[in-house]
């Protein structure tokens, strides 16, 4: 016979385990979270005790440790007179072009000049055939030497008229025609000597000359050609270049500062070569415009250079800077030496103890290498020139020594990561001078033989293989003779 059991009885047999298991579950989480607090602050302690050891190493993330010095390089103001300059662009122009025309009609016979010569003022450039011109000339002789005869011939009548009116021998009127007529005669021998001159001129046009002194361009008519006096192109194109003028542009707010500046005197204008930097000649203005171009704004003025080494040549655009006074006794500073907050200008000054503080300065003018300073230093005061990168109000400073010449290596060293703070010569493959392959592998040779840092040298060859050639980075790797070091002095160090 079956029983069924009762349910009241298995619920209270069941409700002791359940909460047992649920007290197990409490205390195991309850000792899990006590176990990660105690693992956590051991790690934040941990991470404590590492950060001044990696500063120390020479870790960059956070900044250097606020005890050391930033190694900074200083200058001292000096006082000189500077001169104020205004900067524009312009073009080279020939101060004369000339466009050599004939002047009458005929065959080209001669042509005396080489293309791309200097000629002289009234030197023959060509000749034109002469001969009509010629005769024409003989002509216009012949005549006048035909009216001078008349003319002697009527003189010698009115001499005899005069006397015999004088004797009541002959007609008073006939004495005053004959003197008209010697009159009118005279009149003709004056158009006749015109005639010759005008003959004598348009000969002389058959041989065209040289108006200006300059060189002569490319010939634009051949020996033997007929040539026009209409012709457009001419015979040849002369520019003068000695001495040569350039064109420039200066913003309209100059204009008062210039007029200001040439009505005390000649004002100088250097024009800088291709480099811009060079000034390969200088001269001194010579014009301004009376008017500014309303579509650009600016003011053109003219200046005159005497262009000895024919550095300059028409059409060339040039950088052009005009000089418009001269600070006396100017403090002047390294351009590097001025900085730019949101409040203004300032400069860090060097004090008592090597102890930097940031001094508001008024800067005048500057260019690439100089600045004026207005007001904020004196001579007595150190400025920093360079390290500005942890450099901060109240820093301390190491002032280095800028004495030589840059070194090859420009561009900044990449920095050790080994735990001794050392920087490897095998790292010197950033310079970009092909011989990083060849230290790391000297330097793997030396730590071999003295059993330390072994792995180094492997890992200096390899870095200085992957900053010389990519293709390095795949296999290229060479013999490695940092093995033997690997072999004497045991396992490599692990790289942190």
């Amino acid at each position: 016979m079956l029983f069924k059991p009762d349910s009241t009885d298995d619920e209270k047999s069941t409700a002791p385990r359940k909460r047992s298991l649920v007290s197990r579950l409490l205390g195991r989480m309850v000792s899990l979270i006590v176990t990660l607090v105690i693992l956590g602050g051991l790690g934040y302690l941990g991470w404590l005790a590492f950060q001044p050891k990696q500063g120390g190493v020479g870790g960059r993330g956070a900044g250097a440790p606020p005890d050391l010095p930033v190694p900074v390089l200083a200058a001292t103001p000096q006082v000189h007179d500077v001169p104020v300059y205004l900067d524009g662009v312009g073009s080279v122009k020939a101060l004369n072009t000339v466009t050599v025309r004939s002047q009458v009609d005929g065959k080209l016979l001669k042509v005396n000049f080489a293309e791309g010569q200097d000629v002289k003022k009234d030197d023959v450039l060509g000749e034109i055939d002469p001969a009509i011109y010629q005769a024409q000339y003989d002509q216009a002789v012949a005549t006048k030497a035909k009216d001078e005869a008349l003319l002697a011939n009527q003189k010698i009548d009115l001499a005899r008229y005069e006397q015999l009116a004088a004797s009541n021998a002959g007609s008073k009127q006939q004495a005053d025609t004959q003197r008209a007529l010697v009159a009118q005669q005279e009149a003709i021998i004056k158009a006749d000597q015109a005639q010759i001159d005008n003959a004598r001129t348009t000969l002389g046009y058959t041989k065209i000359v040289a108006p200006i002194a300059g060189r002569a361009g490319l010939r634009q008519v051949d020996q033997g050609n007929i040539i026009h006096a209409s012709d457009t192109t001419g015979l040849v194109i002369l520019t003068q270049l000695q001495p040569i003028a350039v064109w420039f542009s200066l913003p309209q707010q100059q204009i008062m500062r210039v007029n200001a500046a040439a009505a005390k005197g000649q004002l100088a204008v250097d024009v800088f070569g291709n480099d811009g930097v060079t000034v390969i000649d200088t001269g001194k203005l010579t014009g301004i415009d009376n008017q500014v171009d309303p579509t650009t704004g600016t003011l053109k003025l003219k200046a005159e250079l005497p262009n000895a080494s024919y550095q300059l040549w028409p059409g060339q655009f040039v950088n052009v800077r005009l000089k418009v006074e001269t600070l006396p006794q100017a403090i002047v500073v390294p351009t590097s030496a001025v900085q730019r907050g949101p409040a203004g200008t300032f400069s860090y000054v060097i004090g008592a103890d090597n102890i930097v503080t940031a001094k508001r300065v008024t800067v005048t003018q500057q260019n690439e290498h100089e600045a004026v300073i207005g007001s904020g230093l004196t001579t007595s005061d150190r400025v920093v020139t360079t390290g500005f990168a942890n450099l901060a109000d109240g820093s301390k400073v190491v002032v280095g020594k800028d004495d030589g010449p840059p070194a090859a290596d420009l561009a900044p060293r990449k920095r050790s990561r080994n735990p001794d703070g050392k920087n490897p010569d095998s790292k010197r493959g950033a310079q970009g001078d092909g011989s990083s392959k060849d230290q790391g592998k000297d330097q793997g040779k030396d730590l071999g033989k003295d059993g330390q840092q072994d792995g180094q040298g492997k890992n200096g060859e390899h870095r200085g293989q992957r900053e010389h050639s990519e293709g390095d980075q795949k296999g290229q790797t060479g013999p490695t003779p940092a093995a033997g070091g690997e072999q004497s002095g045991g396992a490599p160090k692990a790289q942190p």
